[in-house]
């Protein structure tokens, strides 16, 4: 799904959300420059992968928050992990670097990736891109979760 097809899929499910169009951005740091709505809500995402190449994961965390992937392993009982490579995010989510996002999961056919969002968001909002790095998209955190499970992947709040 692109932009425009992520609008449409949250209307169809009748989730409501506020759109933040804004420049291309690729990283963390170039959104600073970005005016955004909610800039507290607004999620860094990172799409990894256990040793084996078997399991795929994304984990969505306050964009200021550090995650450290030796310990969330540990924390949760997986392989180790290192991040996915571009051929994977492409393969897997329909995403390029940079517009990785919890919303590419709908693109995700065989289920693969396990989703894993921060408590932090729980009961609030977050700040995802539509599958876009142009916008930013808001909408309730448990809405998200509800979406991404619907649509057959596991997802799970965690402690990060």
């Amino acid at each position: 799904m692109n932009k425009e097809e992520i609008y449409q899929y949250l209307k169809k499910h009748q989730i409501s959300y506020e759109v933040n169009e804004h420049k291309a951005v690729f990283n963390m740091g170039e959104l600073d420059s970005v005016k955004l709505l909610y800039p507290e809500w607004d999620a860094k995402n990172l799409f990894v992968r256990d040793d084996k190449k078997r399991n795929y994961y994304l984990i969505s965390v306050k964009g200021d928050k550090r995650v450290d992937l030796k310990n969330f392993r540990k924390q949760l009982g997986l392989r180790p992990l290192s991040f996915a490579s571009a051929d994977d995010l492409m393969a897997i989510m329909g995403l390029t670097p940079g517009s990785v996002t919890p919303l590419g999961i709908l693109n995700d056919i065989d289920c693969k990736v396990h989703f894993y969002m921060d408590s932090e968001f729980a009961g609030n909002i977050i700040g995802v891109h539509p599958n876009d790095n142009t916008a930013t998209i808001w909408i309730q955190a448990d809405q998200l979760i509800h979406l991404i499970r619907e649509h057959g992947n596991e997802a799970d709040i965690v402690e990060v």
